[in-house]
């Protein structure tokens, strides 16, 4: 969550800024500013809301060819222009914007800026007060700053600015993703490469607890300890056309029809010399090793973890256990002899991954990260890493990272299998075409899904998913799909569970939808459904062909009964992206929600 971005170099900062920003709007933020510097000192603009209305609050009569800017999501203070970065010292000489949490900043206001009258409720502002202060006292600016580091406790990423120096920004990351990119004649600070591919696609990686002293012809990577560190760049691969909406009312829309292409670009990206999916001998070597999968992950990644898990156990035999990032930390459950690891992101940024990654590497445990994005903090750190190919994905809610995460899943426990010497009773190869094939076909009937979401969701306060087996898992994920980008209560449910208790809830007209993709409990279902219109729910359902029944809503075109997910999710995608549209939201940037959770 958050973003930041910064520029040093020859050209006016501010529409680089701003442009930067932009870009990080899938992110997700609930104010926005940056700070212009020039000979007249530090100007800063700040707003609650949506960039568009910082853009208009901006003086387009100043300009300066320093600057930094943020978006902010609300952890310490209420959303407002008081607690939007950037931040300033007391005399206003340090400006400075933070992504993360620092845990001790109460701590550090009563043990060091009791005499200072503080303008907002954050912890970010304790930040660039006691650099001011030991500046004061007598220390020089990066002395001042990496004395401020020291003290702290928590997840940050910095930049800030000195109005007494006119080519400098003073950088800072722990635990929260920050870049610099090097350009000819200029230099950028950003907290992911989409921010700044439009000005170089040159970056160098930081590691935590290190300081970066940014200037236009150069920088300087240290410690903490004052150790310097040299590190190249490398090159980013992203294409700045990728992120654009092109023709598409919104990027929800593009990405979801931009899913039978992903299959296919996944499918060339791990074809071997024979035809056949397959991965990188290191990874299927580390996992041969282990004696029970891992996956760690959180929201929709979670939801594609738990379809993995039964993807491994059933093709490749191979014990795999689901887990809820944040809780995994603190409530580690006891392992087995030789575990392996599997952090699965889209943004690979996810802190609350981070955590586990850190923490299971201290214990010696391999690690494999699935992401979409190379270069990610769950990238680097991670033993191994297997890429979604997925292209950028901008909406908050997943829909195409989802259906690559499954995909390369899949890719992953078909490798496991051929490597143990299993047979598998189907192509994945030929089987994946088969899938993007009858995506493409779902895409099309948008105008059906349309008219779903009217019938069932029009003036409905809530909403219920049911499946068995593998089916179940994709109601959990439809279900998230509806309740984040149309705020309607939804919640995913087993079949069978309902009548345990939930089912008190059904009254006449609650919409409930029904998974029908597996022939081992398709007769289950169907008399789940049964349960529920008994009670008055307007039911459902949808249905797998071969499986289909008069009366079913929708029927899928048939795939192979291991790879329903990724067909049987595309239709619930739609059906929450219109109902979503009819109730006016804004399907790319849900309320409250951010892309990349850079906290814990």
């Amino acid at each position: 969550m958050c973003g930041i971005v910064g520029y040093v170099g020859l050209k006016d900062s501010k529409d680089i800024l701003l442009q930067g920003l932009k870009k990080l709007e899938y992110r997700g933020y609930d104010s926005a500013g940056i700070a212009v510097q020039n000979s007249d000192g530090v100007h800063v603009f700040k707003e609650k809301g949506r960039i568009a209305i910082l853009e208009k609050a901006v003086d387009e009569s100043v300009h300066g060819t320093l600057g930094i800017g943020h978006t902010r999501w609300a952890t310490h203070g209420e959303p407002n222009k008081e607690n939007a970065h950037p931040h300033q010292s007391v005399s206003r000489r340090f400006t400075l914007v933070h992504n993360g949490v620092i845990e001790n900043d109460d701590k550090l206001k009563s043990d060091y800026l009791k005499d200072v009258e503080l303008r907002s409720e954050t912890d970010t502002e304790a930040v660039v007060q006691l650099v001011e202060k030991f500046v004061n006292e007598g220390e020089e600016v990066e002395a001042a700053f990496r004395k401020t580091l020291s003290l702290l406790h928590g997840s940050y990423a910095f930049a800030m600015l000195d109005s007494e120096d006119p080519d400098t920004i003073y950088v800072a990351k722990n635990k929260s993703p920050l870049l610099v990119g090097v350009g000819d004649g200029f230099n950028v600070v950003a907290s992911d490469t989409m921010a700044m591919i439009h000005v170089t696609n040159q970056f160098v990686e930081l590691m935590d607890e290190e300081m970066i002293i940014v200037k236009r012809e150069g920088y300087t990577i240290e410690t903490l300890d004052g150790q310097e560190v040299n590190r190249a760049p490398y090159t980013a691969e992203l294409d700045a056309s990728d992120i654009e909406k092109g023709t598409y009312p919104n990027y929800m829309l593009k990405e979801i029809d931009e899913q039978p292409a992903v299959i296919r670009k996944i499918v060339m990206a791990y074809e071997d010399d024979k035809g056949q999916v397959s991965i990188d001998e290191d990874i299927r070597g580390a996992i041969a090793a282990s004696d029970r999968l891992y996956i760690v992950a959180a929201g929709t990644s979670y939801h594609a973890g738990l379809v993995g898990k039964q993807l491994l156990e059933n093709l490749s035999g191979v014990p795999t256990e689901v887990h809820i990032a944040s809780e995994f930390s603190y409530n580690m459950p006891l392992l087995s002899k030789n575990p392996l690891f599997i952090f699965i992101s889209q943004s690979g940024e996810t802190a609350d991954s981070r955590a586990v990654l850190v923490h299971v590497k201290k214990l010696g445990f391999r690690t494999l990260t699935i992401t979409n994005v190379a270069g990610s903090t769950l990238s680097r750190e991670a033993d191994h890493t297997l890429l979604l190919h997925a292209g950028p994905e901008i909406a908050v809610a997943s829909t195409k990272a989802y259906t690559a995460q499954v995909a390369v899943l899949s890719i992953l426990a078909a490798d496991i299998a051929n490597g143990k010497g299993m047979e598998l009773d189907f192509d994945l190869t030929k089987e994946l075409g088969i899938v993007a094939n009858a995506m493409a076909a779902l895409v099309d009937q948008k105008e059906v899904l349309e008219n779903i979401a009217r019938e069932y969701l029009a003036d409905t306060r809530n909403a219920f998913y049911i499946g068995r087996a593998v089916d179940y898992f994709v109601c959990l994920e439809s279900a998230l799909k509806l309740k984040e980008i149309s705020y309607i209560q939804a919640e995913g449910f087993a079949g069978g569970e309902l009548k345990h208790g939930t089912i008190a809830l059904i009254e006449k007209g609650t919409p409930v939808f029904a998974l029908a993709t597996q022939a081992h409990v398709n007769g289950s279902i169907r008399s789940n459904v049964k349960e529920v219109v008994a009670r008055g729910a307007n039911a459902c359902i949808i249905s797998l062909e071969g499986l289909n029944e008069e009366g079913d809503s929708l029927v899928l075109p048939e795939v192979h009964d291991a790879l329903t997910p990724l067909v049987s999710v595309v239709p619930m995608q739609l059906i929450a992206y219109y109902a979503a549209l009819q109730r006016g939201c804004d399907v790319d940037k849900p309320r409250n929600l951010a892309k990349s959770v850079t906290v814990e």
